[in-house]
């Protein structure tokens, strides 16, 4: 049990980072002697120290650390990168004992951080409270094991089952609920609409009423139909435009041409190419239907308001799942979703 506490805590640390650490995984890091936390760190952000590094470095008394255990959510890394080893520093200061939450799948760690450890005749328990610290790493993961993104899909829908009225841009989420979607912005690596949602909706796609990092701007237009004095061309974040006319990189925006035959296949491997690690699929209806009907999602989330009927306008894409889980959100509510196989 005291080992969960502590893994507890490291993934903890580990979310105070969420949506800053790309391509890195989300790290935390617990270091306990004789009962008492006496150092504890996460990783920052991509090139900064590990979460092992930062916990080490906030130790006052480093003469404690070979009678300390050290706690990490995930795998120890082994490999040199923009910084060194964490294992081997772990090995250089000789910690008496390592607990380590997930086991790292990427290809450059999967078990050699652990065996670096043990090898220097440390004491290593692995797999503490590990479905969390895989869930904390989600998109990590899935991004290494699936060579994809992990894909969320999202929409709000009136109580009849609408996206809009009369095709046109339609209030249905209150503010509450607003500033949680801004908050998902914030969170996850990238952002995608088709074009009917740009030239319909003319969206920033940025994240204005919660703290965070804008996402990558991802725009599906075959034929760039899109204006590029749009506000999804802004250079408030960087934008991938999927079409089939040009190949080039202009400032903040990158253009990738495609073909529409195999297109959820070619873009999920132009995404991994990106090594875009989780992305929000925000529409429209045709776009969301598509990856629906393909079976590829992650996570679905859905707002409605069902007090609000519109009667007439795009219909909401056809979605026959039971939600995980329902929070409401003033006169909104939030379904959660996944898939079967979860």
């Amino acid at each position: 049990m005291q080992d969960e506490h502590y893994i507890q805590r490291c993934i903890e640390l580990a979310q105070k980072a969420i949506g800053k650490t790309y391509p890195n995984p989300l790290v935390g890091s617990v270091i306990v002697h004789n009962g008492k936390i006496i150092g504890e760190g996460y990783h920052h952000k991509a090139g900064e120290p590990h979460a092992e590094i930062n916990a080490i470095n906030s130790v006052t008394d480093k003469s404690l650390i070979p009678e300390s255990t050290i706690y990490v959510s995930l795998e120890p890394c082994a490999h040199y990168g923009k910084t060194p080893p964490c294992a081997l520093k772990i090995k250089e200061l000789g910690f008496k004992r390592v607990v380590i939450g997930a086991m790292d799948s990427h290809d450059k760690v999967n078990g050699k951080g652990k065996k670096i450890i043990q090898d220097a005749g440390i004491e290593v328990t692995s797999g503490i409270l590990e479905h969390e610290c895989i869930e904390l790493n989600k998109r990590f993961f899935t991004y290494h094991e699936k060579k994809r993104p992990y894909i969320i899909l999202k929409w709000a829908e009136s109580g009849d089952g609408f996206l809009d009225k009369d095709f046109k841009p339609s209030s249905i989420s209150n503010a509450l609920v607003n500033q949680f979607v801004h908050q998902l912005r914030a969170d996850e690596h990238a952002i995608l609409v088709g074009t009917k949602t740009a030239l319909t909706d003319n969206p920033s796609l940025t994240v204005r009423n919660a703290s965070g990092i804008n996402p990558i701007r991802i725009l599906i237009d075959f034929d760039l139909k899109v204006p590029n004095n749009f506000n999804l061309y802004s250079n408030d974040a960087r934008t991938i435009v999927l079409n089939s006319v040009k190949e080039e990189t202009e400032s903040h925006i990158q253009y990738i041409k495609m073909g529409k035959e195999n297109f959820l296949s070619d873009l999920i491997k132009a995404l991994y190419k990106e090594q875009i690690q989780s992305i929000i699929v925000e529409g429209g209806s045709f776009t969301l239907q598509q990856f629906i009907d393909a079976g590829l999602w992650d996570e679905a989330i859905v707002i409605k308001n069902k007090n609000l009927s519109l009667e007439r306008g795009t219909k909401a894409p056809e979605f026959s799942y039971t939600p995980k889980n329902t929070e409401p959100f003033s006169d909104n509510i939030i379904e959660f979703y996944q898939p079967d196989e979860w």
